[in-house]
């Protein structure tokens, strides 16, 4: 048989079990990585990449995902149809080898696909393990054939339940109350971000999300339908789309280096943040790897060779540094790797050396092209690298000076920090106070074995809109520094943070429950994403919730922390119940604000994390950045919810 019609034959035979599922159920979170939000969301992202991996093998391009109203998830493709017939080595049907073997699918079989997405052939049996019912029907050959699960188990052999012309692959699940009990409710903001994303990455796919769970204005059922034709250029645009473009247009490449399929799309922009997104056969790799390492050298060997040749760099006393290429740069490199070798603590860090000059040869023949045919676009960005460096050098400056006042550096606490009398990291927290009248309260309340504070004055700086040294200047951030006991790093990495040194294992943000309060509480979010990613991504920073109200009548009093639970309060009462409204912190006296928002027995942290970092990007640059229209357009969408969580 030939290589072609090998390809082309996918049956039974090309399913390969590789080990049994018994313990997915009482160990899910090595599989999925929680049982929380992500874990529920991650269910779906495995079945869709199913539908991908059929498109990026060239026979699927449409994928529809329906959250249905009881929160079940239905995915169907226009695929090939999962293969139906019995499997030699199993003895069953291959779709319920599929559906209840940890690791059997096609994408084992080099022949069925080149490569694949998804948590490296843990897929769909994995989300069958963990749903309370599945129902996976197949159009295949002319026929429908159907079989149902519960929690991973078979309630019938595959059977066929009528004819078809369509083909494809149509999957139904129910989330396992047992599994998740604390959240069981799909995020649709959540998901289209994902579907959006995958849409850019993989471009001619079209994807749609329909939630029947709610209706607009006209009555019709919310949904999206993504659909990219340029595919990262787009993503690029969309990403950018609340910053002021320094060039042209985006520069973008798509080729295959060293038989590696590399897509390579950047922008600069009038920021001055840092912005890459890497991913590799559609997973997004934050740790980074060995196609960013290959992204950078390419970019900083061919902007310098560029650079010097021009001529602008003669009158400059200083040497160029890799961060000054790529001050203001949005860029995403994706790469397809046959076998992916993933490191690093969350296992998104890709480690194949091979792809390191394959991604450096492709972007050093894109930007050589570039720049020779658009030199007007190339000054200009020689002259942001020019900037970029001068302004580096004056926050290296600046960044001794903090580096100086660390604890670490024997240059003491800020003064206003009241710390707390326990040794141990892990067992301490710090609350970043708005105002000293709310840090005067939270100090008398606090339990000062544990809880440290923090009075920060008034609104710290926009970090998204000021310079490097501009940072590192600002007192307020010298304290938050200074408070953590963090060091800042290094000219060639200035965000990375020395994590060992870091004296709180909480870090919570407690401003009012009011606009001002959520906008500094935004300010602090943009300045942690911004220059202390490292904290966030470790799963150390949270956001107090203070209650909104005190509701009282005679000797009863309860908190709420929104309307609804105010009223169901005040019903519970009786009615005519008085209610007060908390308009800050300062309106609390110690005990209320230990009670309700700092006691750890009673209160509630929001943990802050980064579920996806190109849309976190997005929404920081959008409402912390220069441009108005998009801002106004998001807090008018969102006034009633008005909460940013990264």
């Amino acid at each position: 048989m030939s290589e072609e019609q090998n390809k082309n034959n996918y049956g039974a035979d090309n399913i390969q079990a590789l080990e049994g599922m018994e313990h997915v159920r009482m160990r899910p979170s090595m599989y999925i990585g929680d049982v929380g939000v992500r874990g529920l969301h991650h269910l779906v992202y495995e079945v869709v990449d199913n539908s991908i991996d059929e498109a990026l093998a060239g026979h699927c391009d449409r994928i529809d995902v329906t959250i249905n109203e009881d929160n079940s998830i239905t995915t169907k493709d226009n695929g090939r149809g999962i293969p139906v017939d019995i499997h030699k080595k199993e003895g069953v049907s291959a779709l319920e080898v599929v559906m209840t073997k940890i690791g059997a699918g096609g994408k084992f079989d080099k022949d069925s696909y080149k490569v694949s997405g998804g948590l490296h052939g843990v897929g769909v049996s994995c989300v069958n393990a963990l749903s309370a019912h599945l129902r996976a029907t197949v159009h295949r050959d002319g026929k429908i054939w159907e079989q149902e699960y519960e929690r991973g188990k078979t309630l019938y052999p595959v059977k066929s339940i009528g004819t078809t012309e369509e083909r494809g692959t149509v999957v139904t699940f129910k989330p396992d109350h047992e599994i998740f009990k604390q959240v069981l409710e799909y995020n649709y903001d959540t998901l289209a971000s994902r579907l959006r994303e995958l849409a850019y990455l993989n471009k001619g796919i079209t994807i749609t999300l329909l939630d029947m769970r709610e209706k607009d204005e006209k009555g019709e059922y919310i949904g999206e339908t993504f659909h990219s034709d340029e595919g990262l250029k787009e993503f690029i645009r969309f990403l950018d789309g609340n910053r002021e473009m320094l060039i042209a247009d985006v520069i973008s490449m798509e080729g295959e280096k060293n038989g590696i399929p590399v897509e390579v799309a950047m922008v600069y922009n009038t920021s001055y943040t840092e912005n890459l997104h890497s991913y590799v056969n559609n997973i997004n790799t934050h740790e980074g790897g060995t196609h960013l390492s290959g992204f950078r050298r390419g970019l900083t060997t061919t902007l310098k060779k560029y650079a010097d040749a021009s001529g602008m760099l003669d009158k400059l006393k200083f040497d160029i540094a890799g961060d000054d290429f790529r001050e203001g740069l949005t860029a995403i490199v994706s790469v397809k790797v046959a076998e992916p070798q993933f490191e690093g603590q969350t296992k998104t860090k890709l480690g194949n050396r091979d792809v390191t000059s394959a991604v450096s040869q492709a972007v050093s023949e894109m930007l050589e092209n570039y720049l020779e045919e658009n030199p007007n676009d190339a000054k200009i960005i020689v002259q942001k690298v020019i900037l970029a460096a001068q302004a580096r050098h004056a926050a290296r400056k600046a960044r001794e000076m903090v580096q100086r006042k660390t604890v670490m550096s024997g240059g003491g606490l800020p003064g206003k920090l009241s710390d707390c009398s326990e040794q141990d990291p892990e067992k301490c927290e710090v609350f970043l106070v708005e105002g000293d009248s709310a840090g005067g309260t939270a100090k008398q309340g606090r339990d000062r074995m544990f809880q440290a504070i923090l009075p920060l004055r008034g609104k710290i700086l926009n970090v998204e809109k000021a310079m490097q040294h501009k940072v590192f200047e600002n007192e307020e951030i010298r304290n938050i520094f200074t408070a953590l006991g963090v060091t800042i790093g290094t000219e060639e990495d200035s965000k990375a943070l020395n994590l060992e040194k870091l004296r709180y294992h909480k870090i919570v943000i407690m401003c009012d429950a009011d606009v001002d309060g959520s906008h500094i509480a935004t300010l602090i979010l943009t300045f942690f994403f911004r220059y202390m990613r490292d904290l966030v991504e470790a799963g150390h920073v949270y956001i107090a919730t203070p209650p909104l109200y005190l509701v009282k009548k005679g000797a009863k009093k309860e908190y709420a922390w929104d309307d609804d639970q105010r009223d169901a309060i005040n019903m519970k009462f009786g009615g005519a119940a008085g209610i007060q409204r908390y308009k800050g912190l300062g309106e609390m006296n110690a005990e209320q604000l230990w009670d309700t928002t700092m006691n750890p027995e009673f209160r509630t942290l929001r943990q802050v994390t980064i579920d996806n970092g190109t849309e976190a990007d997005r929404i920081f640059s959008m409402l912390m950045g220069d441009e108005v229209p998009p801002r106004r357009e998001f807090i008018e969408k969102n006034a009633v919810y008005a909460n940013i969580d990264a």
